[in-house]
């Protein structure tokens, strides 16, 4: 008796382990084109020394639901590229870095997505609102510095050059640079089917 109890506990254990590891599995469905989706960093990029092609690597930070169903998992790992770069030269060339999500692994499946290009230029407005450093939103100005010691704290590029200057930097000369952690908001182009 004692060893079935022993046994069925060690059974349970390797299936609680196994269920941790693997992350929660999630419903069947389709993703439809147009929805977003959040990426975490998991390392930093920067212009100053980021190739065209460079793989990068993220996980989803919010869960993915369609029909109160979630179809992508919070925690999902997620595979990004370094779309577009340029590192800061003079004011004529300014720094430029752009990232797009290739791929997710969604229990244990690995699926192609297709979305557009992420990040922002120096001096311009576009996709100024799609960043996020560690959880802080970078809403209606264009990532400048990461304030001294409040973690997702972002300076806006009108703000004085005094402002910090550690991490992202998006005027003049400097580079633009995505801390690890940073957050980045891809929308899907083209849906995608979880199987």
């Amino acid at each position: 008796m004692r060893k079935m109890i022993r046994s069925a506990a060690t059974t349970l254990a390797v299936a609680a382990y196994l269920f941790v590891a693997a992350g929660p599995l999630c419903a069947q469905g389709t993703v439809p084109a147009g929805t977003a989706i959040e990426i975490n960093l998991d390392q930093a990029v920067s212009s100053k020394d980021a190739k065209v092609g460079q793989t990068i690597l993220g996980d989803v930070a919010r869960e993915i639901r369609i029909n109160d169903l979630v179809l992508i998992p919070k925690g999902s790992q997620a595979k990004l590229h370094v779309s577009a770069v340029q590192a800061s030269g003079r004011l004529s060339t300014p720094a430029e870095l752009y990232l797009k999500l290739d791929t997710l692994v969604v229990n244990g499946n690995t699926y192609s997505v297709t979305t557009s290009s992420v990040g922002q230029k120096a001096g311009s407005k576009a996709k100024r609102d799609t960043v996020a450093i560690g959880g802080g939103t970078a809403a209606g100005a264009v990532i400048g510095a990461l304030a001294g010691g409040g973690k997702g704290a972002a300076i806006g590029a009108a703000v004085g050059a005094g402002a910090g200057t550690a991490g992202a930097a998006a005027t003049g000369k400097k580079d633009i640079s995505y801390p690890a952690e940073t957050k980045l908001t891809f929308r899907l182009t083209s849906g995608l089917i979880i199987k």
